[in-house]
């Protein structure tokens, strides 16, 4: 599995280009991400979003006609792909598949999961991927999504939280925002987030 990643706009949101086997899949494409993207990959299957928020989707509609392929959202955050809550001129673009929690999707041998864990956003979701979470919004390294947004939840927050620290496994975790870190390395810092929700 190889795993390039490069921070766009102003929010320096990550973009990942996940490749195994000659299959790319690519995971939030933010700002600006377009031209990016498309010297990086050489065999598009997917576009991921783990949330609807408009630095992780805003070069999705692009990419996808560009690239001929299908963009997948956690289903709880598929209107703001459309709507533009947030009020940033987003470009719209519709989500092909609306994805549940725990949906396993196989693209010709490229396996990837959805795991939701909301608060951040209602849809937030991690993506798993062989030893690795692309976990969007919901960690950083030290710290997590915040929870003052419109359709955030601090109660979610918590719960998700209190869920994932209940797994037993490391990963790798890419973030939607800062340096690589691990789930076991986190476990302190989500302990200590759950002082503040």
């Amino acid at each position: 599995m190889i795993i390039k990643s490069m921070p766009m706009g102003t929010y320096q949101t990550n973009c990942y280009i996940v490749s195994i086997d000659g299959k790319d899949i690519i995971i939030d494409p933010g700002v600006d991400a377009v031209s990016w993207v498309i010297e990086n990959v050489t065999n598009p299957v997917a576009i991921l979003n783990t949330h609807g928020h408009f630095d992780h989707i805003w070069s999705n509609q692009e990419l996808k006609e560009r690239l001929n392929t299908s963009i997948y959202c956690p289903k709880d955050d598929c209107f703001m792909l459309q709507k533009d809550p947030f009020g940033q001129s987003t470009p719209p673009s519709k989500a092909d598949v609306e994805v549940d929690d725990q949906d396993i999707f196989n693209l010709d041998g490229f396996i990837f999961k959805f795991h939701h864990f909301p608060g951040h956003t209602p849809g937030c979701s991690v993506i798993e991927i062989k030893d690795s979470l692309f976990s969007g919004d919901f960690i950083f390294q030290g710290s997590i999504g915040r929870v003052d947004f419109p359709y955030s939840s601090p109660s979610d927050m918590k719960k998700s939280i209190q869920k994932i620290l209940q797994w037993d496994q490391d990963f790798n975790i890419y973030s939607g925002h800062g340096a690589q870190t691990t789930l076991f390395n986190e476990q302190n810092s989500l302990k200590s987030w759950l002082n503040y929700l």
